[in-house]
């Protein structure tokens, strides 16, 4: 399973990006992909197509799927991650008993399966983490989410989630009505490593709950604990008065609890890879180091910030190209979304003949 290396980098243009800035961004993907954003805006005053996002947890399906929304038209698609609709109605509707009767009498109307509606949402409202629902139960609520958002084009995400589900996917948009969709598997190769660091060095806010990474993202100001001896950062968000963020028990583990989950993870890409009939878009996250300077610009790789006090003990934050092993051990950089997502617009383009 090799995924491509595709290209972004420009050579008469010498312009660099900030891509953290949304004005910029948009400057940017108007230079690297504009023609392919006009086709695919054109086509979809019309026309609509479903597409299933097959990633290892923490691969970016949610960033990737909602910053082409972004650039392209928010308005005409709509991104539907299977596993904050099952946290939603375990979480709230659960609680509210109107809610509640709305759901049951949705799927009473709407489910097929081997289960009874009663025992599955009973196992829906008292299940932990490791409980498997059935597939037929899942295509269920991803329907009843879709009837919520007719004529959109569709990025489902976390569907499908067993190998049986591959199948189930294949005939998906007949079961919900979409017969004139393309549809199409966009697959996302990201190594472990990137995985890790991700997790790893992950830090929440306390109040505000944003999220951002002491090593991947940092926010516009840090401090230093001397008693700890090591470097944090400080919420920049207004509202927040420059809470300390902090970090989530267990992420210092990394990726060692979900190492099963990324294993079975990756054997569905493997599967739906495998696949024909069905257009594939594939997304790859990283690029070897000898590579890079064809391909991309440096800007367009994922920075490593790291810390230090300055002769005024004022917390200094720096930057340099982050380097990790692909999955193959072979020394790469890590690519920041925009560069991502433009090949997956260029690809989505040609998939589509615009």
């Amino acid at each position: 399973m090799e995924f491509p290396i595709y290209s972004t980098k420009i050579k008469e243009v010498d312009r660099k990006f900030n891509l953290t800035d949304p004005k910029e961004r948009l400057e940017y993907f108007e230079l690297k992909a504009g023609p392919e954003i006009k086709k695919i805006k054109d086509y979809l005053e019309n026309n609509s197509f479903i597409a299933y996002f097959l990633g290892k947890k923490n691969s970016g399906k949610g960033t990737y799927s909602k910053m082409f929304a972004e650039i392209v038209d928010p308005d005409k698609i709509a991104h539907i991650s299977v596993g904050d609709v099952v946290r939603d109605i375990h979480e709230n509707i659960a609680s509210d008993k109107s809610k509640k009767k709305e759901l049951i009498d949705w799927l009473t109307q709407n489910y097929r399966g081997y289960v009874s509606v009663e025992k599955t949402i009973e196992d829906l409202f008292n299940r932990d983490t490791e409980t498997l629902l059935p597939t037929e139960f899942i295509l269920a609520l991803v329907q009843r989410e879709i009837s919520k958002m007719p004529k959109k084009s569709l990025f489902i995400d976390g569907f499908p989630r067993e190998l049986d589900q591959i199948s189930y996917s294949l005939f998906f948009r007949n079961l919900i009505d979409y017969r004139k969709d393309p549809d199409l598997f966009v697959l996302i190769d990201v190594p472990d490593d990137v995985i890790n660091e991700r997790i790893k060095w992950r830090r929440i806010c306390p109040v505000c709950k944003t999220s951002r990474n002491l090593k991947l993202l940092a926010t516009s100001k840090a401090g230093y604990d001397k008693e700890k001896e090591e470097f944090y950062l400080i919420c920049d968000n207004p509202q927040c008065q420059k809470e300390r963020m902090v970090q989530k028990e267990g992420d210092e583990l990394g990726i060692e609890p979900i190492k099963n989950r990324l294993a079975k993870d990756g054997t569905l890409i493997e599967k739906a890879f495998s696949l024909y009939g069905i257009p594939k878009v594939l997304l790859r996250n990283s690029i070897p180091t000898e590579k890079a300077p064809e391909v991309v610009d440096d800007y367009e790789i994922t920075p490593e910030y790291y810390y230090e006090l300055d002769d005024k003990n004022k917390v200094q934050i720096m930057e340099r190209p982050w380097q990790v092993k692909d999955n193959k051990g072979v020394p790469s950089y890590s690519l920041m979304p925009p560069p991502v997502v433009v090949s997956m617009i260029k690809q989505i383009a040609s998939v589509l003949h615009l």
